[in-house]
């Protein structure tokens, strides 16, 4: 990642582009890729002679990385992913398992913490627990 004087030059000359270009350009992408766009800006702040504040704790401005949404969607694969940021705040642990419950009704997916006396086949609330015909059908 360019700093300072270095920084500047080239953001000077990618200067026609996009901004996401001119910090890709300059090397604020992450290691998974993702573009490091707050990095980048205070960077170019800095390289301009204006200090900022440290992002530490005492700081009293700091963040604290990126915040849970409540929101998730459906993967074109079908899979629907609950993010890291939810498990550690419910203090789960990896392995852990879990009767998945749907709901109909509401349109609910219920997570159902399993003991290992409790081994009951899936549970589709308000439908009978029979599966379709076409379940049957590779059998």
């Amino acid at each position: 990642m360019l700093v300072g004087k270095e920084l500047l030059d080239k953001a000077r000359a990618l200067s026609n582009r996009p901004e996401d270009e001119i910090a890709r350009g300059c090397g604020y992408v992450g290691p998974s890729g993702r573009l490091l766009r707050k990095s980048f800006y205070r960077a170019l702040v800095e390289a301009k002679g204006y200090k900022l504040p440290t992002s530490g704790a005492g700081a009293g401005g700091g963040t604290r990385g990126r915040q849970a949404e409540f929101r998730t969607r459906v993967h074109g694969n079908g899979n629907l992913l609950i993010g890291h940021a939810y498990t550690r705040r419910l203090g789960l642990e990896p392995g852990q398992e879990f009767r998945i419950e749907l709901h109909r009704d509401s349109g609910s997916i219920w997570l159902l913490p399993l003991d290992e006396h409790d081994l009951d086949g899936p549970s589709l609330e308000g439908q009978d627990d029979h599966p379709d015909q076409s379940d049957e059908a590779g059998l």
